[in-house]
C-alpha cells in the first residue's frame, strides 16, 4: 500500500506538469484568434481560456470513464504506472 501511494502521488505531479506543457501550446492556439482581432483583450481571453481548461478537465471525463471501465483493466499498481507512463510521454510529445 505504501509503494502505491508514492506513485500516486507522482501520478498527480506528473499530471499538473502535462496540463502545464499542454496548456502552454493548446491555449496560445485557441485565444490567438480573438486577441490578433482585438475581439477580447489579452487578459481577458486568458482569463476564459483557463476557466474553459478547468471546467473541461473537471467536468468532461468521458474518454477517462471509458477507458477504465473495460478498455484497460488492471489492478491499482498497473494502472497507475499505465497512467504515469502515459504522461511522461504525452510531455515528451509536446515538447
Amino acid at each position: 500500500m505504501h509503494e502505491t501511494i508514492w506513485i500516486l502521488a507522482a501520478v498527480v505531479i506528473i499530471a499538473l506538469a502535462f496540463d502545464y506543457v499542454n496548456g502552454f501550446h493548446d491555449a496560445a492556439n485557441a485565444i490567438a484568434t480573438v486577441v490578433s482581432t482585438r475581439a477580447l483583450s489579452p487578459r481577458t481571453a486568458v482569463i476564459m481560456a483557463a476557466c474553459c481548461n478547468f471546467c473541461g478537465a473537471l467536468l468532461l471525463t468521458g474518454v477517462a470513464k471509458t477507458i477504465t471501465s473495460g478498455i484497460v483493466e488492471g489492478d491499482a499498481m498497473n494502472s497507475q504506472s499505465l497512467i504515469l507512463s502515459a504522461l511522461i510521454g504525452a510531455i515528451i510529445w509536446n515538447l
